[in-house]
């Protein structure tokens, strides 16, 4: 299964970059800097509907999605048609990412951003805060409740927000029971990769009513997000169909104007 060999992969680069920056050193520079203000989930609330637009080279589904990657302009772009934030991966196997581009983009664009990455490591959220971050992606299919808690916790103690993914009923009721003021249910199984827009309306009956419900992937047209909108979302995460866009800016503003 995908989703477990990218658990493995990122187990691997959490040893070692602990060999490089040990975990007291790198929490000891996350928890001097100033405490976030939970910016990014604040960039979501109170919007007809919000997006979040990714920037991503490549994925274990579609391969190399844009082979030129232009990854600052298109930041650029995404800021200049009025996305609220912005999502890098930095999965650097499956999706050719990295921490380094990461940065890059954090120096180019104001926007709050999220560091989209396989969370198995409360390393990786004090190294996110470091690379300036203002939100991690936390995937319930790869912690149990305890764990989820205590990232929660630390997101909360650094200022960060955390969007918490989930796939189905129990993961749901995991990520409410956490206590998560962010969740999102990604439309695309992580176990087989498959695309199902109906999902997030499934599971939009299980949310908390005090959070904000995302939905992830699928996106192909400016339909699929007035579909996902009439789901009520208060958020859309769109990757590949923007990545895919000679013109990012025309393809975003034709998404937003599909959920007016």
């Amino acid at each position: 299964m995908i989703l477990d060999k990218l658990a493995a992969h990122a187990r691997e680069r959490v040893a070692s970059a602990k060999a490089r920056v040990p975990f007291e050193e790198i929490r000891t520079q996350a928890e001097a800097l100033p405490r976030g203000d939970f910016r990014f989930e604040k960039a979501l609330a109170g919007k007809e509907t919000a997006f979040i637009c990714e920037i991503k080279k490549a994925s274990p589904s579609k391969g190399v999605i844009d082979p030129q990657f232009d990854y600052i302009g298109a930041a650029g772009q995404y800021e200049e048609a009025g996305a609220d934030c912005i999502s890098v991966l930095t999965e650097p196997k499956w999706f050719l990412g990295s921490d380094d581009i990461f940065r890059a983009i954090r120096l180019s664009v104001d926007l709050p951003m999220i560091r989209k990455d396989f969370t198995v490591d409360a390393y990786q959220i004090y190294q996110s805060k470091v690379m300036g971050a203002d939100a991690v992606l936390l995937i319930t299919a790869l912690l149990d409740g305890q764990t989820l808690e205590a990232y929660l916790a630390i997101c909360d103690t650094l200022g960060l927000s955390a969007l918490v993914e989930t796939h189905d009923e129990a993961e749901m009721k995991m990520a409410a029971k956490a206590g998560a003021r962010l969740i999102g249910v990604n439309n695309r199984n992580l176990k087989d990769f498959s695309v199902d827009l109906d999902n997030a309306a499934r599971l939009r009956a299980g949310m908390p009513t005090n959070a904000l419900f995302v939905a992830e992937s699928g996106v192909s047209c400016p339909a699929d997000a007035a579909r996902l909108r009439r789901t009520g979302a208060d958020a859309i995460l769109v990757g590949e169909y923007l990545m895919r866009a000679t013109d990012k800016q025309a393809a975003l503003y034709a998404l937003r104007e599909a959920v007016r």
